[in-house]
């Protein structure tokens, strides 16, 4: 008896090689280009003293430019979605470059102004090759696989700060990865029809997406306590000793490994049901990080990033699909809007919650939670 395995059909075969390197793109340009500032931010501090005046700019330095390049891509992603992949790839790879090499605190704000532009230029353009090479059935699950790139990119930085001797040589690594994906997608993609529906006579109805535009702002405010300053209050105010904020990463990317279901959640709940349930883990984490430094225990507070990865990649992978549902010819642009009030909300709460978080971290948690609390409300108010 002669045992046979029977081949992976070809369209099968693309749509899984577009996921698996788009998860990967998406994994290096938001775990070290776009959040990497913030993720390393005690051990750029311990390395190089000199920046530390100006990490909390830094860190809103890669929203804005997330935002802004998000914005650039809403005007192309549906119609060249390959010049997107290149850019993201380049820019991406060019900021943890220099944040590998420099010690300079101007420099720095500078270079992750042009890393953080990678995400913003390339989750757009992937909601468009997603839709154009993937199976329609498969199209909604490979979206929330690859939004939650986010979690594998932040694992990986976790596994990197606590393995590599130096925060340069993570630097390094995710410049090589995001290189790597972004030409391995190029390569995928070749001349393939992408089917570029979007022209510049259409009109959108801004109304359908107003009310999460808002809400993604307000919560992305509250998510910046996590993202920007996450490690330095749980190590300077909190139980965690240094040497372990790796394993804080690592913990919110294995919760944010749940964003492929947001699929399925959006199914059973509906848009609004799902994005109430996504935000209250969030708010869930906020709450387990407060405790965590009012009680002085370790295990709340990694409780805490594990509740918020999988709440976080939960609702932005839920306004991933609010724009597909809303603008099914324009997913890309409808994407960019939501994803640059989310980086808008998170460089206004970056600035925000600094002196507070220095300060009063415990009143930084509350008013990190009451903004997601207020988030939500919009959108169940006007559900």
């Amino acid at each position: 008896m002669v045992l046979t395995i029977a081949p992976i059909a070809p369209d099968r075969a693309r749509s899984l090689a577009v996921a698996v390197l788009g998860t990967v793109l998406i994994a290096s340009t938001y775990g070290m280009a776009r959040f990497g500032v913030g993720l390393f931010a005690p051990r750029l501090v311990a390395e190089r003293p000199g920046l530390a005046p100006v990490v909390g700019w830094a860190a809103a330095a890669q929203f804005v430019s997330y935002a802004v390049a998000a914005a650039v891509a809403s005007r192309t992603s549906d119609r060249s979605p390959r010049a997107g992949l290149l850019l993201a790839g380049t820019t991406a790879s060019l900021g943890c470059v220099g944040v590998a090499t420099t010690a300079s605190p101007g420099w720095l704000v500078v270079l992750v102004l042009v890393g953080g532009a990678g995400a913003g230029l390339a989750s757009p353009a992937l909601v468009r090759v997603v839709d154009a090479l993937v199976e329609p059935r498969r199209a909604a699950t490979a979206q929330s696989l690859v939004n939650t790139g986010t979690a594998v990119g932040v694992v990986v930085a976790g596994v990197l700060a606590l393995a590599v001797p130096s925060v340069a040589a993570a630097w390094w690594a995710m410049a090589a990865v995001n290189a790597a994906a972004s030409a391995g997608l190029l390569v995928l993609v070749g001349r393939q029809d992408l089917g570029n529906r979007a022209g510049t006579g259409t009109s959108y109805d801004w109304r359908a997406l107003g009310v999460p535009a808002v809400a993604a702002v307000v919560v992305g405010a509250g998510s910046a306590l996590v993202w920007s300053y996450g490690p330095l209050v749980a190590t300077r105010s909190g139980p965690v000793a240094e040497a372990r904020v790796g394993l804080l990463w690592i913990a919110l990317g294995i919760g944010g490994l749940v964003g492929p279901l947001t699929g399925r959640l959006v199914d059973r709940a509906g848009l609004r049901g799902a994005w109430l349930g996504s935000v209250g883990a969030v708010v869930v984490a906020h709450l387990a990080l407060g405790a965590g430094l009012g009680l002085g225990l370790a295990w709340p507070t990694y409780v805490a990033m594990a509740a918020f990865g999988a709440g976080y990649m939960c609702l932005s992978g839920v306004l991933i699909l609010w724009a597909r549902e809303e603008w099914p010819d324009a997913a890309g642009r409808g994407t960019s809007l939501l994803f640059i009030a989310l980086a808008v909300g998170q460089a206004i709460g970056a600035v925000v919650l600094d002196p507070l978080q220095a300060s009063r971290p415990g009143a930084a948690v509350v008013v990190a939670t009451l903004a997601c609390l207020a988030g939500a409300a919009l959108v169940r108010r006007r559900a």
